[in-house]
């Protein structure tokens, strides 16, 4: 079934149908409150007292099965979000996807860089378009910042790190089974600091090596809980990652800094959102602005940054905007997460690869259906 073409949804309002009715979904759906042109209108989720929670807060028909939902409201379904479990990204891609629905992925955007590329081949096989979840680009701070890189005010990249110091104890790995599992889940590198590692390379450009190591010091999982990280990219400038869920007895920081011989910002925050030092050789008027007004995200609207990740997913498949966030950015992190697993495990620095290529669409949809825990 291929999808018949974004001329059939221009000029009219975009309905969205998630699949996962967990944590995250409310932030989804408060953020869709205030995207133009697009609203929600039904979710589902495997555990049925989760969905009709889900669908009383929310005002829309739930379901306990996509299939289920898809079979009630499929005409209604323009885009479909994917909110459940890491491991169970791929086969809900594929579901909704070969039902003619756009989607949106929640990151990270899979297990393993296999598992990414086959939901970019699948998404192209039914001409359905992706959309990967990185809503700390459009933190005002993040923003401001690509703006700089873009203008050439660091001259020659020096340095850029980022710190992922969060909290995460054993009552947020005991909510869900799926937390904390390297077939579901996965570790710190890959749940909490995909998108720190996501605005690195945005901001730098590709990385060429890295060299990491990983460690589980206090969560009693299956995958990591810290872990740190060399850098080198393919513009000779090194970078660091430093990531945790061990930070005790509250959340420290998520941030991100730049060096280069033309300046240095850091921008820290539970989120990568304030702006702490914005400082150039060469200043200029709009750079005050930066220390005051547009510091942070703006009070009050705690899903700033996903209400302007989704205006942008609305607004480009109404063709008013380029993507931000396609299947092939998405896949660049993966491609940077695996990297650094893999040298966790030997030892030893690794090269960034392009990867295998994808599996074939017919030997995808020839496994056998795992059984989906569509929460997140």
């Amino acid at each position: 079934m291929k999808y018949s073409g974004e001329g059939d949804i221009s000029g009219r309002e975009l309905r969205f149908g998630f699949i996962g009715c967990g944590f995250i979904s409310s932030k989804h759906a408060q953020a869709l409150q205030d995207v133009k042109k697009a609203s929600l209108c039904c979710a589902c989720d495997s555990d049925p007292a989760r969905a009709f929670s889900f669908g009383a807060a929310n005002g829309v028909r739930t379901f306990t099965s996509f299939s289920e939902m898809i079979g009630a409201c499929g005409d209604d379904i323009d885009v479909v979000s994917v909110l459940t479990p890491t491991g169970y990204h791929l086969e809900c891609v594929s579901q909704a996807a070969s039902s003619g629905k756009h989607i949106v992925l929640e990151k990270p955007m899979a297990i393993s860089v296999s598992q990414a590329e086959e939901i970019i081949e699948v998404c192209q096989h039914y001409g359905v378009r992706l959309f990967v979840v990185k809503q700390n680009r459009f933190n005002r701070p993040i923003e401001a910042l690509k703006k700089a890189v873009s203008e050439g005010r660091f001259g020659k990249f020096v340095l850029a790190t980022a710190r992922v110091r969060w909290r995460r104890d054993v009552s947020y790995y005991s909510k869900d089974k799926w937390r904390g599992t390297a077939a579901f889940d996965g570790g710190v590198l890959s749940n909490q600091a995909s998108h720190h590692l996501d605005l690195l390379q945005w901001l730098l450009g590709d990385v060429d090596r890295v060299q990491a190591m990983t460690a589980k010091r206090l969560a009693d999982v299956e995958t990591e809980d810290t872990a740190v990280g060399t850098l080198q990219f393919k513009n000779g400038a090194l970078g660091a990652i430093e990531a945790t869920t061990g930070a005790r007895p509250l959340d420290l920081e998520a941030s991100i800094s730049v060096m280069g011989e033309g300046g240095s910002v850091v921008i820290e925050g539970y989120a990568a959102n304030e702006v702490r030092t914005w400082q150039f050789t060469e200043p200029r008027a709009s750079d005050g602005a930066m220390l005051n007004e547009l510091r942070r995200n703006p009070e009050g609207r705690p899903v700033y940054a996903h209400t302007r990740c989704l205006q942008n997913v609305v607004d480009s498949l109404l063709g008013l905007a380029q993507p931000m966030v396609d299947g092939q950015e998405g896949l660049k992190t993966m491609r940077l997460i695996e990297a650094l697993y893999r040298s966790a495990r030997r030892g030893a620095p690794v090269h960034i690869q392009s990867g295998p290529p994808p599996l074939l669409v017919n030997q995808m949809l020839a496994r056998a259906p795992v059984r989906l825990e569509l929460s997140r």
